[in-house]
């Protein structure tokens, strides 16, 4: 699965994976759900969870923490034709609506209560959570088991750091692997998956059903086929720089089709690099980050092949 990743995965991003290595799923950035408004999704919400992904499933996540603006908003995305609904559990930067929202609902599990079994009566498609291990515990997502079981979500992804921890050290991956014996919901492994080698190492300890991946393939697309085809060889500095320049050089054209303007298409696609992590090429991406021309940062693309 290509994670959701806010201000990177809107529908040029997800249709550029589509085409070039297929994801099982894709999901769109998180959908923030008014409590006050009467139209629970922004317009713009609405169009990403429309979208088309070439047949690939395409999952909408919300994110709120009441039950009934969730349930309205779930109506809303199938409305335009969203099929699958994810509720956001993850998110570690605390109030992203009105409220504790993301993963700042794990500090309010009551609300859970609610939340959960409301959202499953009400989606018609598949249901699934996206969560961290815990607030400040991780042991705290055991906790949380039955009610999922119960509930019958159908997929849950892990995130194994708590929120409390955000980015900082490493996803204990051991966690995820006492998930998937623990309940017979199925699990997608997330987090510090930026090889073939960790993706293909997780799947084997954990027994995890699949795989999400977020920052590992927006610095390298490819490395969807390295872990379909089990081939853990990462590639050379040069394979590395040719694939980056064709990367780039597809997302830019649809960026320009997508977003309005050179300030708003050259913001973007910063806030993309600013996610590539390649310390081999760190001066070139540097350079792309201080550009402020669409063309100059086109002829800088281009001069890494």
């Amino acid at each position: 699965m290509l994670a959701p990743l806010q201000g990177l995965t809107n529908r040029a991003m997800r249709a550029l994976f589509v085409d070039w290595v297929r994801p099982d799923v894709v999901f769109t950035e998180f959908m923030r759900v008014s409590n006050v408004s009467r139209k629970r999704l922004q317009r713009n919400d609405l169009k990403e969870a429309a979208s088309t992904t070439g047949n690939v499933p395409l999952v909408a996540q919300l994110v709120g923490n009441h039950v009934e603006s969730l349930v309205a908003a779930a109506h809303n995305a199938e409305e335009v034709g969203a099929q699958h609904i994810n509720l956001n559990m993850g998110c570690p930067y605390g109030r992203t609506t009105s409220g504790a929202t993301g993963g700042a609902l794990l500090k309010k599990p009551e609300l859970l209560a609610d939340i959960i079994p409301a959202l499953r009566t009400a989606i018609s498609g598949t249901f699934s959570i996206k969560l961290r291990a815990g607030y400040n515990d991780p042991e705290q997502i055991f906790s949380l088991l039955p009610l999922f079981e119960k509930s019958e979500v159908d997929f849950l992804i892990i995130h194994p750091r708590t929120v409390a921890q955000k980015y900082a050290g490493s996803a204990d991956h051991s966690i995820t692997g006492r998930i998937v014996r623990a309940t017979a919901i199925p699990i997608i492994a997330n987090g510090d998956i930026r090889t073939a080698d960790e993706g293909l190492r997780i799947l084997e300890e954990t027994g995890a059903a699949g795989l999400m991946l977020g920052r590992g393939a927006i610095t390298d697309p490819l490395l969807f086929d390295r872990l379909r085809s089990r081939n853990p060889r990462e590639p050379t500095e040069a394979e590395m720089a040719n694939m980056l320049s064709r990367y780039l050089s597809d997302l830019l054209t649809r960026y320009c089709e997508l977003f309005c303007g050179e300030r708003q298409i050259l913001d973007k696609f910063k806030n993309v690099l600013s996610f590539i992590e390649i310390p081999t090429l760190s001066i070139e991406i540097t350079q792309m980050k201080r550009t402020n021309k669409v063309a100059d940062l086109t002829a800088l693309i281009e001069a890494l092949q």
